[in-house]
Order: structure tokens, then C-alpha cells, then sequence
């Protein structure tokens, strides 16, 4: 399995959000981005992988030990244990594996919490679902 990192965020004083999930910072809202360089400095992107159907435990283990491997790699660039946290949001067996090491090694590990309003538009006998999220900060998986 091959994951790629990408800089989003100019990171300051080496100190980071890892945002591994499959929702790309550039794509994040003004807030969501603000909030992350204003609690962690800045923003890496470490994308999610498709969890295969077929994957069993012993596959998830080791894409779980895989992404451990890379973001211990990333987390030695940052002293500051205070200021580092990881995002995981994505399949939940691999979500729970990899926040499951996390805490293990005392690494903080996070979520986007955000408020979703539904709006519904009844239009020539349809009705059109529109479903906005608004974000609303960071939680620590506990």
C-alpha cells in the first residue's frame, strides 16, 4: 500500500494537525483551517486508503502498523508533543486500529465535529435533500 503526503498549510514552529482522513485540508472550510493552525501550527494531509471489502483483521492490522510507521516518521519533525495531533476519520474498523496505536504511544488523536442542518425543497413533486455541515471544532477521541 502506498500513501503520499502533501503539505497544505505552511507549518509553524514544527508543530502539526496530520489530517488523515479522506477530506483534503485544501478543501477544508476558512474555520476548520483556522481553528487547526491556531491549535496546531498547521495542516499535513496523510490520505485515508480504500478499505477493501474483502479485508479481514489481519490486513487492517498491518495498514493500521503501515500509517503508524508513517506518522511516527512525521511526528519525530515535531517536538512538541502538546501541539501534535492526528485527525482520523474514515473506515471504521482502520479508524479504530490506528486510534487504538495512537493512544497507546500517548499521541492525540482527533475528530472534526461539526453541526449538520438539513434543508428540504419540495420541487415539481420532489423532494431535494440539501445537507450542510458546519464545523465546530475539534474533539480527542478518548
Amino acid at each position: 500500500m502506498s500513501v503520499w503526503i502533501n503539505v497544505c498549510v505552511i507549518q509553524e514552529e514544527n508543530n502539526m494537525l496530520i489530517n488523515f482522513t479522506n477530506h483534503p485540508s485544501e478543501k477544508w472550510t476558512d474555520d476548520q483551517k483556522n481553528s487547526a493552525i491556531r491549535l496546531y501550527g498547521g495542516v499535513r494531509d496523510l490520505p485515508f486508503p480504500t478499505v477493501p471489502t474483502s479485508a479481514g483483521t489481519p490486513e487492517i492490522i498491518s495498514m493500521a502498523n503501515e500509517i503508524i510507521e508513517k506518522i511516527l516518521a512525521i511526528k519525530e519533525e515535531s517536538p512538541d508533543t502538546e501541539a501534535f495531533a492526528v485527525m482520523v476519520q474514515g473506515e471504521f474498523t482502520l479508524t479504530y486500529a490506528v486510534v487504538s496505536r495512537l493512544l497507546d504511544r500517548k499521541i492525540k488523536a482527533v475528530s472534526a465535529v461539526s453541526e449538520r442542518n438539513v434543508i428540504e425543497q419540495v420541487e415539481n413533486g420532489e423532494v431535494r435533500k440539501t445537507i450542510v455541515f458546519r464545523f465546530g471544532g475539534f474533539r480527542e477521541y478518548a
